[in-house]
């Protein structure tokens, strides 16, 4: 395997050379990356591929990790049960 077909973003399934290629088109942010591949979007939201993702950013463009910010944090997806949503108390 190719270091460019190891996989970066588990959920989404996205590439470290989708990751380089996002770069190459214009990305120098994280939340640029992930809109331009969904890295990050998937069920951990970021958790697992996020450090990744700013490293590959660092490494390409020649940023300083310090200066890379980091995307929001969101609480992972998880299911929840129907009747939650429509307000019920107890379901």
């Amino acid at each position: 395997m190719k270091d460019t077909e190891l996989l970066v973003c588990r959920c989404e399934e996205i590439s470290d050379e989708e990751i380089r290629e996002a770069i190459r088109q214009g990305a120098r942010t994280v939340t640029g990356i992930k809109r331009r591949t969904r890295a990050g979007m998937g069920p951990c939201q970021g958790r697992t591929c996020q450090k990744l993702v700013a490293r590959i950013l660092a490494a390409e463009t020649g940023m300083k990790p310090e200066e890379i910010k980091m995307g929001t944090d969101r609480p992972p997806v998880k299911p929840v049960l129907f009747g939650v949503l429509g307000g019920a108390a107890h379901v």
